[in-house]
């Protein structure tokens, strides 16, 4: 059974930043794609940026520039380093493992996911 679990989120004034983290509980972490996603309430969750191994990254448009996810195979930890917040990117976030090596957008390409942990961006 894999765990994930997320931390880092909170509360933060536009413009800010913040630093999510997600720890996995074993090592078969290194070989699988994971991702970041977030979800508001009423709507669908949505990917925010996928990691197969460092310098192989994709981000969604509306964080390219803003957002950077990388990933500590041997701490078993990956992270998503969130700058220039605005007020549209609150969400509950959440990591997820993806089912093999290769990264994937929709959600179902994801079997394992964290609790999720909510930032909000208000001024």
């Amino acid at each position: 059974q894999v765990h994930l679990a997320e931390s880092g989120g909170g509360s933060v004034q536009p413009g800010g930043s913040l630093r999510l983290s997600c720890a996995a509980s074993v090592d078969t972490y290194k070989h699988n794609c994971m991702a970041w996603f977030r979800q508001i309430p009423g709507k669908e969750r949505e990917g925010v940026a996928l990691i197969e191994r460092p310098g192989n990254e994709e981000y969604a448009a509306s964080v390219k520039g803003r957002f950077t996810i990388s990933r500590d195979n041997a701490a078993n930890t990956l992270y998503l380093q969130m700058n220039s917040l605005k007020p549209e990117d609150t969400a509950t976030y959440y990591c997820a493992r993806g089912r093999g090596g290769a990264c994937y957008w929709p959600s179902y390409s994801y079997n394992y996911w964290g609790q999720g942990t909510q930032v909000t961006v208000s001024s």
